[in-house]
């Protein structure tokens, strides 16, 4: 079994009957391969000690025009520490980093940065699901929720479903599975994306309506508008 900080330097040297590959977004496999590109956003997260605006039982995600949405997430109780972040349907090249100070700027966010991360996150399925004796799973695989880049839970069901399939010994199994089950939310999640990256040029008051009602009608998260 491959551990965190392992280094694989070519799938080639991977040998097993069946390989899960869990590498995030983009997966290290599919870039190997050149396969697999499904939509992909940018984002940039902070973690904030002693943050006076934490709240244990409490997420919020606030859309924006410029940007596409800002998170705050409770993470330690002890120390009052939160995950800040800002994430970006597409690539638009802006300074996310300074976005955020605004926004921290524009609440009145105050805290000690201990801990920054930034990256791509996928924005639903990411195809394919299943390569020769390969299972991809969570962000390699099913991605994260469009409307609010959740992925954690998507992860677990996917992890669940693969080691369920390798265990009865029918990998083909999987890729029908993972559309069965999150199929009606990349449908709805890449109507979503295409719709608003259009509407976003035409009338950004009205991309960040559709934001707000489309994530409302998803019954992800309450949402707070901007």
């Amino acid at each position: 079994m491959l551990q965190t900080n392992d280094k694989i330097k070519s799938i080639h040297t991977l040998d097993g009957d069946t390989i899960v590959d869990a590498s995030g977004c983009p997966s290290s496999v599919k870039r190997e391969l050149k396969i697999g590109t499904g939509f992909t956003g940018t984002t940039y997260q902070e973690t904030l000690q002693d943050a006076n605006c934490f709240s244990n039982d409490r997420i919020q995600i606030i859309f924006s025009m410029p940007a596409g949405y800002f998170w705050i997430f409770p993470r330690n109780p002890e120390k009052k520490e939160i995950n800040l972040g800002v994430g970006t349907f597409g690539n638009f090249g802006y300074n996310l980093r300074d976005m955020l100070a605004t926004f921290k700027e524009q609440q009145k966010i105050t805290g000690t940065v201990n801990y920054v991360v930034g990256g791509f996150i996928p924005l639903g399925l990411q195809r394919p699901f299943l390569y020769k004796n390969i299972l991809f799973v969570g962000d390699a695989g099913v991605g994260a929720f469009p409307f609010s880049g959740q992925g954690i839970y998507r992860a677990l069901m996917s992890g669940d479903i693969a080691g369920r399939c390798i265990a009865e010994g029918n990998l083909r199994k999987y890729p029908s599975i993972i559309k069965r089950e999150f199929t009606q939310w990349d449908f709805v999640g890449s109507t979503f994306i295409r719709m608003n990256l259009v509407l976003r040029r035409i009338n950004p008051a009205f991309y960040l309506t559709t934001l707000n009602v489309m994530a409302h009608l998803g019954n992800e998260l309450r949402l707070l508008i901007h």
